[in-house]
């Protein structure tokens, strides 16, 4: 539950990124120094022509699709989903310390709103992770 619950606050900011991208939110609500605007206007601020917060939203989706499955999934004794969360949010780790180190070392701004994102799938890693050492529980009777 606790990765469904951070996977949709992952959802929230990711969109709210994406809608500023794609021009629909005006301002980013960063604070002082514009570093979300600097950020977002990049070119490193899309891959392969697709916005990166499009993919931020659709891993978040999906990371929440399988954090419900496996809600489920875990009550009929079938702990899959736990592996997979661990393997996606790991990607999604690396893709965000890979973004992360764009903004230090070669945008040399700084977006707040990136980096939640970060600590979210960095969040979401570390309690799959924890789920992966626990044992599963035998299907309720």
């Amino acid at each position: 539950m606790v990765v469904a619950v951070l996977a949709l606050v992952g959802v929230l900011v990711s969109l709210y990124l994406l809608l500023f991208k794609l021009g629909v939110i005006g301002t980013l609500a960063c604070g002082p120094g514009g570093g979300c605007e600097r950020v977002q206007a990049s070119h490193w601020s899309s891959l392969l022509g697709v916005p990166v917060a499009a993919y931020g939203v659709a891993g978040y989706v999906v990371l929440l699709g399988i954090a419900l499955f496996g809600l489920r999934a875990e009550q009929l004794g079938r702990p899959r989903a736990t592996r997979w969360l661990a393997g996606l949010s790991a990607l999604g780790f690396f893709f965000s310390l890979y973004l992360l180190a764009l903004e230090l070392f070669v945008i040399h701004s700084v977006c707040r709103w990136c980096t939640a994102s970060g600590l979210i799938i960095t969040a979401i890693c570390a309690v799959s992770i924890v789920g992966l050492q626990r044992p599963s529980r035998a299907p309720a009777p």
